[in-house]
């Protein structure tokens, strides 16, 4: 490419001059391409650890005037091709003008400005496409795709400089971190590395550091494990391998890919070697960060922050700590953790203003709301600044929807305008006694905490709500504090009447997630009265469809209806239909997916914190198989469904407020808490017993509520009654014991555990893929295990490779195994090329698309797994009449072949691919409800029809027929022409194809006199006017096919000649063949339209009994047309073929697909060395 000129000192250090002009020189970088020697090597090796712009662009244009030693560099190359068209471009363009001049300097500054016009033509032809990546940026990422044999689609994230320790010896090269794509590459002395793997096939990813690997990284997939360390930044570097392996397994988990933010303020500077995909990665780590701490929605951007120190007027003090704003949030967060947190909507913010400065209150800003609350930051860096982009931020946002009613839609309803519990509560006694004085003393103690800390979103969060928090949150004030702490009462306010619309959307639909729904209605606590009557169950399924129809990905899962109905208890249907939403999409990410990723993450949490915590009962447990058994449920219902509703209520209490963070809390101060007995357990139930007897007896003795009996509890008490334990006091234990838990450091667990779960479910899906097909299918379990690998591989591909958005709508997690995965034509043709025995040359993807129609049973432009193991296998493992049926079905016409012939082979496997099922049992029904009777009478009476007379005939239609090679359709001419064509390019790289050319000459002949035969028995020897028009067409006795006895027309000749053009055609598309001189002198005298492969056949070698079939030149080839009466029976292209030996060998030859598929798997590594190939060594691949 033309770069802008530079002057270059010494242009012969390190390059080598190979063209040369009076005004430029074309050098090439030593080291690459052929020959160097040691200097070579020398430099090769410098360019790649120091990262030299020569590795990429090892081509280079000098321009230089007279005697004068000042060069000036114009151009670069990555190829000689590249670098060729620039220098010709300047012979032709530049050389006669530059011969005009007679000053030096004017030959410079010409030229400069000649290159410099270049540049910014190119520069405005780009500029709308072009992002802000750097030069340097752009040019490691070329290098990347060079060095790797990677796509433009394949996007640089950023690289690093680093070691590889292969073995004991470490390597010191350069590690490319794309969005798809772990690459490294090192060249010491000659020896190369190349390393890629896919993130979506890493297993574990962790940073460590050992004697042995300093600072390293490890990364590993399923079958390896690759260490890198020597970097110059470890933890940026891992974070960043972490974000992309996320990315990864969010793919494979629901098929979301990648797509850039495009939306991203510019940087003020183009950093020198930071992408514009590195800033978008680092802006959604932030943003995560910030949604996450402050429990804002997923649309939530953080615009900035900054250190500041807040007035709090509950303390009389200044508090240390940062400012966050968002396009709806102004939000602060101590440095100190927990002493104090505020979140501001916009939505409520009145005024914002610069306030006077001082010694005491340096640069201070006064915001105040629409509850008359005032809230004072100083020590602001920029407050100009500040307060401009929030006044921005103040003008977008609009007004806050107050005045919608949250009954809107529904204002008859109960239940849209007050809690369950309020509405069974309303007429009962009040009372005196000391559990209803302590919840009047917690009502006053929240009063108080409202007067002097605020109340609603404004309020603020210090050590002392959380204080309230564990001691219990009032029933009165539970549903109000819910929706504050999970961030679902920002949600709710800024989406009024959402709830009504998804409620109305959702109404008299039946589907898949409402069948779900209403079998677990009155599931969801029984022992409760709220939902012993319509009203609840009827709240509770408005509630239910009305998210699965806001979220089909989702839809429903169990235990949701459990969590849903004590929402119900303490909230409207509105509001508890947002801290559904909050709790599924947010606070308890992927828990309620159709594979309950999230339960299964804080599993593998969970066992993770017991080994750290509590290590002697772990290993314990896991003997035992325990934790994995007991914990799924503890955390999908938030232990609703195992202790008693009053106490697990508090425990939800004090998770909206601290998060996941508390549940795991507890949970291990269960385990520790039964540690003794646990430990002198001998096996499973033993210790579930334990476990579920010691949760049935935590109770909540300041409960006002009356007594739930609990079921688990009821079904599991034994003769004498274990002790109690006070849910208040397991919390505080919990709290004094593992209170040490940070949410970043579960964060990070739940990273490493995501790898591990969804990789773990992949496997699973291909065990389960593999067990329902293996036993249909001739293929060994390692091989469709393997095949499954390339198919999926091929699928995601597509994904980010391909038309995603295609890819994404064919990916549904919620469809069985089989049926997750499917491919589109164009894969299917790369996988036939890959994997295929039946390869064509130029014809291979015609066969291809034919075996892809046939195959794709439901026309709907797709196949799965199972479809495309069909197709191999008939090439693989079928015997010759399978595989003859199957090349015969291929070449006939599309719509034509039907499930008919294909089912008709013996395969079983391709029998499974039959959609007709026999209704003899819905017939069998039928008939007895009808009541039984006489047909044959029903038949004579013209009033009343015999309905059993046509159910049976309505079976006997669609009932399959066990189908022989007699039921296939007949071939015609223009398909048996298709059939020896595609034959022909089979037999091309052969090792007996001569013998193979000259059978399938002998048969291709033989079949025509049949045809012709057949033809005469059909028309009863009446002649037809194409027959007339074939006849006309002279055929000299010398060219035609001589049968023994010779054709009384024309007809048979005009046959031949087209299938004579056609194999003569299949042979130009054949690809040559390397042959020698004398080769090519013996061909000469073999005519030209031989049906035998003219490149490949000597005259010496053609036997006495050879047919040739030869043709009457190009113009009569042409005039021959096709025979409409002609065809023949798949009976006779059997029967013919039987009858050649080489034809019965080759298909009853087993194929190999473990060697298909290894050379698939080598495909991408031939790829990246022919990349990484010189010119010369690529023409020498060439010749």
């Amino acid at each position: 490419m033309w770069i802008t000129p530079e002057e270059v000192l010494l242009a012969n250090a390190l390059w080598v001059s190979e063209r040369a002009n009076p005004f430029f020189i074309l050098q090439r970088r030593k080291g690459h391409g052929k020959g160097g020697g040691i200097t070579g090597l020398l430099v090769g090796t410098m360019d790649v650890v120091l990262d030299s712009s020569a590795r990429v662009a090892p081509y280079r244009i000098l321009h230089q005037t007279g005697d004068s030693q000042i060069f000036c560099s114009i151009a670069c190359g990555s190829s000689r091709k590249e670098i060729t068209e620039h220098w010709e471009w300047l012979e032709t363009n530049l050389l006669q003008t530059l011969s005009i001049f007679d000053n030096n300097e004017d030959i410079t500054t010409f030229v400069k400005g000649k290159i410099s016009g270049i540049i910014a033509e190119e520069n405005k032809s780009k500029a709308a496409l072009e992002d802000e990546d750097s030069g340097k940026f752009r040019e490691a990422e070329l290098k990347m795709r060079k060095l790797f044999g990677m796509p433009g689609e394949e996007k640089l994230v950023n690289y690093y400089s680093c070691s590889y320790w292969k073995g004991r010896v470490p390597r010191q090269g350069w590690v490319y971190l794309s969005v798809n794509h772990l690459c490294f590459y090192s060249l010491l002395l000659g020896k190369e590395v190349t390393l890629v793997v896919q993130w979506t096939e890493v297993t574990r990813l962790e940073k460590n550091a050992t004697l042995l690997f300093p600072e390293s990284v490890r990364v590993s997939t399923r079958h390896t494990e690759h260490y890198f360390s020597m970097f110059l930044n470890v933890n940026d570097t891992f974070k960043l391998m972490e974000q992309l392996a996320t990315i990864a397994m969010r793919q494979l988990l629901d098929n979301e890919g990648f797509a850039a933010d495009h939306s991203l303020p510019k940087a003020c500077k183009t950093l020198k070697n930071v992408s514009a995909l590195k800033r978008d990665l680092d802006a959604r780590a932030k943003n995560e960060r910030y949604r996450a701490l402050f429990r804002l929605t997923q649309d939530e951007r953080l615009d900035g922050h900054t250190d500041c120190t807040l007035w709090t007027p509950f303390a009389k003090m200044h508090i240390v700590g940062q400012l966050f704003v968002s396009n709806n949030y102004i939000c602060f967060c101590s440095r100190e953790e927990d002493l104090c947190q505020l979140i501001i909507p916009l939505r409520e913010v009145s005024i914002v203003e610069k306030a006077d400065s001082s010694s005491v209150l340096p640069c201070p800003v006064s915001i105040s709301t629409k509850n008359k609350m005032t809230f004072l930051f100083a020590n602001l860096k920029d407050r100009d600044f500040l307060v401009q982009r929030i006044s921005d931020f103040l003008q977008r946002t609009p007004e806050s929807g107050h005045s919608v009613s949250q009954s809107e839609g529904s204002p008859s309803l109960p239940t849209a305008t007050q809690s369950l519990l309020r509405i069974y509560q309303k007429d009962a006694p009040e009372e005196h006694g000391p559990k209803a004085t302590k919840e009047k003393m917690k009502e006053e103690s929240w009063n108080i905490h409202f007067l002097e800390f605020g109340r609603g979103v404004c309020m603020y969060r210090t050590s002392k709500t959380r204080e309230l928090v564990l001691n219990g949150i009032p029933e009165s004030l539970r549903g109000e504090l819910w929706l504050l702490f999970s961030g679902a009462q920002n949600e709710m306010d800024t989406h009024p009447g959402y709830y009504a619309e998804r409620v109305e959307q959702a109404m008299g639909r039946c589907t898949l997630a409402t069948e779900e729904i209403e079998r677990d209605l009155h599931r969801s606590m029984p022992e409760h009265h709220a939902f012993q009557n319509e009203m609840g169950i009827a709240a509770l399924r408005r509630v239910l469809t009305a998210y699965a129809c806001r979220n089909p990905g989702i839809g429903y899962c169990q235990a949701m209806n459990i969590v849903t109905s004590v929402l119900l208890l303490y909230c409207t249907e509105e509001e508890a239909f947002w801290l559904l939403v909050a709790l599924c999409e947010r606070m308890l990410p992927d828990y309620y997916n159709t594979r309950v990723v999230g339960a299964l993450v804080d599993q593998g949490v969970f066992e993770e914190l017991t080994r750290a915590c509590l290590p002697f009962l772990y290993e314990h447990m896991q003997e035992l198989g325990v934790i994995s058994t007991i914990s799924l449920s503890w955390f999908l219902t938030l232990f609703l469904s195992v202790m008693p509703f009053d106490s697990a209520v508090l425990l939800v209490d004090c998770f909206f407020y601290e998060g996941i963070k508390v549940i795991f809390q507890v949970a291990l101060a269960v385990l520790h808490a039964n540690m003794d007995t646990l430990l002198d357990c001998n096996d499973e139930g033993e210790a579930m017993t334990i476990l579920g007897r010691y949760l049935d007896n935590v109770v909540n003795k300041q409960t006002v509520s009356p007594p739930i009996p609990h079921l688990h509890a009821l079904l599991t008490s034994g003769d004498e009654p274990p002790p109690q334990i006070d849910i208040f006091q397991l919390i505080k234990s919990s709290c004094e014991k593992f209170g040490s838990l940070r949410a970043d450091v579960i964060e990070q667990m739940r990273f490493h555990q995501r790898l591990k779960v969804i990789q773990s479910l992949e496997d699973t899906a291909k065990r389960s893929v593999v067990r329902a097909i293996m036993t249909d299918s001739a293929f060994s379990i390692e091989e469709l295990e393997e095949l499954y690998v390339h198919f999926k591989a091929k699928h995601i591909m597509s994904c980010y490779w391909g038309a995603s958005t295609t890819a994404a709508e064919r990916h549904d997690p919620s469809l069985p195994y089989l049926e997750q995965y499917r491919i589109d034509l164009g894969q299917f043709c790369q996988l036939f090329g890959a994997l295929g025995t039946w390869l064509c040359g130029t014809h291979t993807a015609t066969l291809a698309a034919r075996l892809f129609r046939l195959l794709d049973m439901n026309k709907d432009g797709l196949i799965n797994f199972k479809e495309f193991v069909t197709g191999l296998s008939g090439m693989y493992h079928g015997d010759m009449t399978e595989k003859l049926k199957l090349l015969y079905n291929l070449h006939l016409p599309p719509g034509k072949q039907g499930k008919t012939q294909l089912c008709g082979s013996n395969n079983s496997l391709i029998n499974s691919l039959q959609d007709i099922h026999t209704p003899r049992e819905e017939v069998k029904e039928a008939e007895d409800a009808l009541g039984s009777g006489d047909a044959e009478e029903k038949i004579g009476e013209p009033h009343s029809p015999d309905y059993k007379y046509y159910l049976r005939m309505w079976a006997m239609e669609n009932e399959p027929k066990k189908e022989t090679i007699k039921d296939l359709r007949r071939m015609n001419q223009e398909q048996f022409i298709e059939l020896c064509k595609t034959l022909y390019n089979m037999f091309s790289e052969d090792p007996l194809e001569q013998e193979l050319y000259h059978a399938i000459a002998t048969v291709a002949s033989l079949l025509l006199r049949i045809g012709e035969v057949g033809k005469k028995f059909t028309n009863n020897g009446a002649n037809k006017p194409t027959d007339t028009t074939n006849a006309q067409a002279p055929a000299p006795a010398a060219e035609l096919l001589q049968p023994e006895k010779e054709e009384p027309n024309g007809e048979s000749s005009s046959g031949q000649s087209l299938v004579c053009r056609a194999l003569a055609e299949a042979q130009l598309e054949t690809p040559p063949q390397q042959t020698s001189d004398e080769e090519v002198k013996d061909d000469t005298s073999v005519s030209s339209y031989s049906m035998v492969s003219t490149g490949s056949l000597q005259c010496e070698d053609i036997a006495d009994d050879t047919v040739l079939i030869g043709c009457a030149g190009d113009q009569q080839r042409r005039g021959s047309i096709l025979d409409g009466d002609w065809s023949i029976t798949f009976e006779q292209v059997l029967a013919s073929m039987l009858t050649e030996p080489p034809l019965v060998d080759y298909f009853e030859k087993k194929g190999d697909i473990q060697a298909r598929m290894a050379i698939c798997k080598m495909q991408r590594k031939v790829e990246r060395q022919v990349s990484l190939s010189s010119d010369h060594e690529l023409a020498q691949l060439s010749t």
